[in-house]
């Protein structure tokens, strides 16, 4: 039971008070202690002590505005930077501009009667200079008992120092926050990764590449609102909780809801409710969502990820198309200023490197180009497993099998002295025997690739697993890694697209596209499915395969078939995933570092595995 503190005046604080605990009670968490080291713990208590002191001197240790009156305005540093970053030292001595702002400390230093500090706010940085006879006694021992990461406010007038550095000269300082923890080494932030993930909150004032992103990501999403509603889109909100969980092929996450005493499913995707909607009129629909997949985590998944999906009456998968290329052309120039992509990276002046192909291209949202899905393995058919299969023997499983047997064969011959497949694979990393180049290494672990995916659809092909389903797996193992310039595939296996309408002379093939670029998926689309009857065909071997033991295939769904039957109009819908899209328009190498909170596992099971998962049917996870 904690002890009751003892009254203090209104407005005023105790140590204790901070904490919210009575005295002697530690600063815990469900009984885990928060601090790091007895060395973070007796910081913190330093940092109490200083707090008191503070007080002491007639500020608050919490104070609710600034400037302290609702008659004054404060100044953002962006706004001091934007309006005279670029005045002289002689036109602000000439005409002295006074301004008030407020940031947080990220440096501090003090000689003698003197200091200087760095403020950040809104993703920028200005200095401030305090002197003893400008701020007074009191005004300079709050100064000496600041600490980096504190927020202050600052009052004074600009001037340039003898280097140049654009700086304002304190009269008036106000305390507005202690930051009781200490800062990351002040260089370099979080160096930890995983760090940064849980602790986003100290990633994004220490670490201003972290901020960029998630200010690109804003701009991003902006962009898209912008682009769908020049064009007579409707933006709409549909369920997160619903009684089927369909729209994809993926494991969803169930809940319950206590008042109607239902067992619900967290959306995998809204795509059948926005298509519900186009049946009532609204032709032109879109939906900004979140969407909830209870399977694996990788560089390029998360649980937990945004989608943009749109839907478009009296339009099909050709037209949407040529929208894709339109929105991700519109989407980088208003972003980034161009169709290149960063690498992340930047030279010396602080320019964007671009993002290179393996053949040193840089990587351009203005260039693109179409394959259908039998055209792209052609062109990425292993080159050391023999001649790639032709279209026809794409058309027969036995074929197919023969083929594969024999490119199996061709690659066992030329890699016969490699000993552990598995380990190498697993790793994903090359441990170079003595005298053997990066680029032989680069090679074996493509053919070991190869191989066994001609391993795994060879096993398909003899259980009688479905030509359409082999071939769909084949793409991804083969050919999807080779996408990274801006690519569609199109004309997809029906068997792996249940919500598609047919090709009108090919039934085994739907119109369907998915683009692609970095290597990865990052847009799935369709000429929708609007025949009732075959819809329900459709759900009903999706239950088949669900009672054979897939649990990522459709669930059936007798209110969008009803809805169906009053009449969908010719349609084409498209979901692309913003997480994923905004990794590349930022150059991040790991969708956690575009998710401001990405889920973690709990810090005490870091150990365990990660259930990694690289299988997304239907729509991009991200």
């Amino acid at each position: 039971m904690h002890q009751r503190a003892e009254p203090v005046p209104p407005g005023r604080h105790t140590p204790n008070d901070i904490l919210a605990v009575g005295p002697g009670t530690e600063f815990i968490r469900k009984g885990i202690n928060v601090f790091d080291s007895e060395f973070e713990r007796n910081l913190f208590d330093l940092r109490k002590s200083k707090l008191v002191e503070i007080e002491k001197l007639g500020q608050q240790a919490y104070p609710n505005r600034f400037p302290a009156t609702q008659d004054e305005c404060a100044v953002t540093i962006p706004e001091v930077r934007a309006q005279w970053g670029e005045a002289t030292a002689e036109a602000l001595e000439a005409n002295r501009v006074t301004v008030a702002v407020a940031g947080r400390i990220i440096t501090i230093r003090a000689q003698g009667k003197a200091g200087f500090a760095t403020l950040q706010q809104g993703g920028q940085r200005l200095q401030i200079y305090v002197r003893l006879d400008a701020v007074g006694e009191q005004g300079f021992a709050l100064y000496k008992l600041l600490d980096m990461g504190d927020h202050i406010g600052a009052s004074g007038y600009l001037f340039r120092t003898r280097t140049g550095e654009l700086t304002i000269h304190v009269e008036q300082l106000t305390f507005l926050a202690k930051a009781m923890l200490a800062l990351p080494e002040k260089f370099h932030g979080l160096a930890d990764v995983e760090l940064r993930y849980r602790q986003r909150y100290v990633d994004l004032f220490t670490n201003l590449e972290a901020r960029e992103v998630f200010v690109k990501r804003a701009k991003v999403l902006k962009a898209m609102r912008r682009f769908f509603d020049e064009r007579g889109y409707l933006e709409v909100e549909t369920p997160m909780m619903q009684q089927v969980a369909g729209g994809a092929a993926a494991r969803p996450f169930t809940t319950h809801h206590n008042a109607l005493d239902m067992d619900l499913f967290l959306r995998i995707a809204p795509e059948l409710y926005l298509k519900r909607l186009v049946v009532g009129g609204l032709d032109r629909v879109y939906e900004i969502n979140r969407n909830f997949r209870n399977e694996g985590v990788s560089t390029q998944h998360n649980p937990e990820f945004t989608m943009l999906e749109f839907y478009q009456a009296y339009a099909n998968y050709h037209d949407l198309m040529d929208l894709t290329e339109e929105l991700m052309r519109s989407v980088a120039v208003e972003v980034n200023g161009t169709t290149i992509l960063p690498s992340g990276k930047k030279d010396e002046n602080g320019n964007p490197i671009p993002r290179l192909d393996p053949l040193g291209n840089p990587i351009d949202f203005g260039k693109w180009t179409r394959l259908r899905m039998r055209e792209a393995l052609i062109k990425y058919w292993p080159e050391d497993s023999g001649p790639a299969p032709s279209i026809e023997q794409f058309e027969a499983s036995e074929d197919l099998r023969e083929h594969l047997a024999t490119a199996s064969d061709i690659l066992q011959s030329a890699f016969a002295t490699v000993n552990s497949e598995s380990e190498a694979l697993e790793s994903e990393v090359e441990i170079e025997p003595a005298g053997e180049s990066a680029a032989t290494s680069q090679w074996k672990l493509r053919v070991i690739r190869a191989r066994l995916a001609f391993g795994d659809a060879m096993e398909a092909l003899d259980t009688a697993v479905p030509l359409g389903k082999v071939i769909y797996q084949l793409f991804e193992a083969i050919v999807e890694p080779n996408l990274v310039q801006p690519t569609i595939i199109y004309d997809y296996p029906t068997i792996v697209s249940p919500l598609s309408k047919q090709k009108p002379d090919d039934p085994d093939h739907v119109e369907r596209f998915e683009f692609f670029c970095g290597g990865f998926e990052l847009g799935n689309a369709f000429s929708e499915l609007n025949d009732p009857v075959e819809q329900h065909k459709r759900f009903a071997e999706q239950l088949a395969q669900r009672a054979g033991g897939d649990d990522e295939a459709h669930q059936m769904d007798e209110d969008y078939v009803r809805a169906l039957a009053y009449g969908l109009p010719p349609t084409g819908g498209e979901g692309i995933g913003v997480d994923r899209l905004v990794m590349l328009l930022t150059g991040s190498k790991s969708i956690r570092d575009v998710i401001l909170f990405p889920l973690m596992r709990n810090a005490g099971n870091r150990d365990q595995g990660t259930g990694n998962k690289d299988r997304e049917p239907e729509e991009p996870a991200g």
